[in-house]
């Protein structure tokens, strides 16, 4: 079992948006956050601030997760540095949208490579960390998409709903190491991604809410942040919709 005063954390795409706040939900005395970023993002270094003002340790990278060396070297250096992964958060994420019989094969493989790609590869390096451990919290960033579909989204809805999949048989073939592995799916959430959305779409995006308003990324954050806890030991394999009802 994992110290509770002690813990390494690493966060994918951690320097914004949902990301941030995810870090900043897990952050606290005795933790080190880990996460990585894109090149010139002039968030991390206040994403940095931000965890350590929580009493975390923090420590971003400029790395991409769909390179394997590059993960490596983020994950080997959490485990020189403290010994150890605790959890491990799957959150980076891009769109391409595009109707399916117009989008350009490299809008599909970009997308695809971060959010799935990306998302196996840190898993898969990290597990072996956890194995040896006997313990460890993986949470993957899924999409209500990736259960609904959505018109203009063939990537992205796709490359979540691949993720529930490699959520579910991660979480089987991991539980007997003591290892945990499930997902959150938010919905239509406020970041850099919805506020760029044309008005027209957004409000028929909201219309599809039943709570009537847009999440925040404290309310993906929070759920994330309960399944990194002991509090949840008996969950795997699960999907956790953070989306004011927009799958029932």
């Amino acid at each position: 079992m994992s110290d509770p005063t002690q813990k390494t954390i690493l966060v994918t795409g951690g320097s914004r948006g949902i990301g941030r706040a995810i870090c900043l939900a897990l952050a606290g005395p005795g933790t080190s956050i880990y996460f990585n970023y894109y090149p010139d993002d002039p968030m991390a270094r206040d994403t940095e601030q931000a965890i350590v003002r929580a009493g975390g340790r923090a420590t971003g990278t400029c790395a991409s997760v769909t390179s394997e060396e590059d993960m490596t070297k983020f994950i080997e250096q959490a485990v020189s540095e403290t010994g150890r992964i605790d959890v491990l958060v799957n959150n980076a994420g891009i769109t391409r949208d595009g109707l399916l019989v117009r989008m350009k094969e490299e809008d599909w493989d970009a997308v695809m490579n971060i959010n799935l790609k990306g998302a196996f590869l840190c898993t898969k390096v990290a597990a072996r960390h956890m194995m040896k451990q006997r313990y460890g919290r993986i949470i993957n960033t899924t999409s209500v998409v990736g259960v609904t579909g959505n018109a203009g989204q063939a990537n992205y809805s796709g490359s979540k709903a691949g993720l529930i999949g490699l959520t579910k048989t991660a979480a089987k073939e991991l539980a007997s190491r003591g290892i945990t592995v499930n997902a959150v799916a938010p919905g239509f959430i406020e970041s850099d991604m919805t506020a760029a959305m044309p008005d027209k779409a957004r409000n028929a995006m909201l219309e599809q809410v039943p709570l009537g308003r847009a999440g925040q990324p404290e309310d993906v954050a929070h759920v994330v942040a309960f399944l990194a806890s002991e509090k949840a030991a008996y969950i795997t394999g699960q999907v956790i919709h953070v989306s004011g009802g927009m799958y029932i």
